[in-house]
């Protein structure tokens, strides 16, 4: 793991349906809410940069102190409010802490912070 890059950790969960498969196939990932709704959100996509690292997430239910990481990838470019995503591992059945990443985006992690234990534990190939 590179220090100083960026991994960003996303969801794929719109309205109780998962898009992950469909991110697969089409090489990219976007945010399910509009910009304006969710500006942060927004702007957290849009400071993601070709290099950085993406896991792919699925809650486990409601209360679990675990999610399922789905997939890894390399961010590719950042355009037309999508995430084009070089995905490496796909249909993953890692476990993995939640540790409060119930959103859609999470991010920027490092290696040398504080989460270094759990972004190695995320995304390790």
């Amino acid at each position: 793991m590179k220090k100083n890059q960026h991994y960003w950790l996303v969801g794929a969960n719109w309205d109780g349906n998962d898009q992950a498969d469909a991110f697969f196939r089409r090489g990219y990932w976007e945010l399910g809410w509009d910009d304006l709704e969710q500006p942060k959100m927004a702007q957290q996509r849009d400071s993601m940069s070709p290099g950085g690292r993406v896991a792919i997430k699925s809650m486990r239910g409601k209360g679990a102190k675990t999610i399922t990481i789905k997939g890894l990838g390399v961010v590719k470019e950042v355009a037309d409010k999508r995430v084009y995503i070089n995905w490496l591992i796909k249909n993953m059945d890692r476990e993995a802490p939640v540790r409060g990443c119930l959103a859609a985006i999470h991010g920027p992690y490092d290696v040398s912070g504080d989460d270094s234990e759990w972004v190695r534990e995320v995304f390790c190939l």
